[in-house]
């Protein structure tokens, strides 16, 4: 019994140091040296300060910024612990009310984009459509007391478009789009 067990004892332990161990090491090596702003989360800092990731969306709350879409992450929105869907079908009323809060709290006329109103996949998605943002440009600029215009061509700028003009959709990146309103208004 013992000449069965040992080669399997063996085989058990170089597979887990090589899969377990030296596969996970290489791998962390190769995002290091060919991704490495991707590799350490895509942080985005300030002044030496880390204020946050263009791969997380943040609580952005107050009208002097722009809101991302709604997180579905519970009661603290955008918690990469609780990263999930609402899991909320069409005909759900607790759907149906956070919609129209949702709605309620935007305040604006007209065709509201969907992705103002309703969560991610993830309830972590850091970007928001460019009509989203446009549908916000009026209440960032009178917050700030800067021309609408000024902001609208802000978030023109700082959208990006599809890739190869075909795979995934134009957005805007909340955090990246509210700094640079920050760095607009401190001129």
């Amino acid at each position: 019994m013992l000449d069965q067990l040992r080669p399997a004892l063996i085989l058990t332990l170089l597979f887990t140091l090589l899969t377990g161990l030296a596969y996970p090491l290489a791998i962390t090596g190769v995002a290091q040296l060919a991704f490495p702003a991707q590799a350490n989360g895509s942080l985005v800092t300030r002044d030496g300060t880390v204020m946050g990731s263009t791969l997380v969306g943040q609580n952005f709350s107050t009208p002097r910024y722009f809101w991302p879409r709604p997180s579905a992450t519970g009661p603290a929105p955008y918690n990469g612990a609780a990263s999930t869907g609402s899991n909320l079908g069409p005909t759900s009323a607790a759907l149906a009310r956070r919609v129209a809060e949702s709605i309620r709290r935007l305040s604006v006329s007209g065709e509201i984009p969907a992705d103002a109103v309703t969560t991610s996949g993830s309830g972590l998605d850091p970007d928001i459509s460019p009509q989203n943002a446009m549908t916000q440009v009026a209440r960032v600029a009178t917050a700030r007391h800067l021309p609408a215009g000024t902001v609208a061509r802000l978030v023109r700028s700082m959208t990006r478009e599809a890739f190869v003009g075909i795979f995934g959709e134009d957005r805007v990146n909340v955090l990246a789009l509210n700094l640079a309103l920050d760095k607009l208004s401190a001129r």
